[in-house]
């Protein structure tokens, strides 16, 4: 598995165990590592920025899944496909040197790996979304 593949998926979890337990991120990420000491620290950094990439920008990133998943509120959403939309939006209004494409196939990967049936699909429906419609904005 490629470094940066593992680092989204121990997001992900890290992300999970925010939601879940309400703890703050750095508290998360410090309890995450303990208990996963085999990550090597370039996968440790890209994890524990994207944590708090997403924690920092929360707001927004929620307020921009809200408004293109019509008929869906976030707290509704499996916990799963909301963390896993919640990284991948961040990477795509956040992080330009990531390419749009690669941050939407690699949450579609961790959607169908971790979701039920469907998460794959309708997490690739709201990215794409995003996707044309913020990123437009931005340039």
């Amino acid at each position: 598995m490629r470094k940066r593949t593992k680092a989204r998926e121990c997001a992900l979890k890290i992300l999970y165990a925010i939601d879940i337990t309400g703890q703050g991120p750095d508290e998360s990420i410090d309890v995450f590592w303990l208990n996963n000491e085999e990550s090597d620290n370039q996968t440790k950094e890209f994890a524990s920025s994207a944590v708090r990439g997403v924690c920092k920008n929360m707001e927004l990133i929620d307020s921009v899944i809200t408004k293109y998943t019509t008929n869906w509120q976030l707290k509704r959403m499996a916990v799963i496909d909301r963390n896993v939309i919640r990284c991948a939006t961040y990477e795509l209004l956040f992080r330009e040197d990531i390419p749009p494409k690669v941050s939407i196939n690699e949450a579609i990967d961790m959607a169908k790996k971790y979701g039920d049936k469907d998460s794959g699909s309708f997490v690739n429906g709201v990215l794409d979304k995003i996707n044309k419609a913020e990123r437009v904005k931005k340039n």
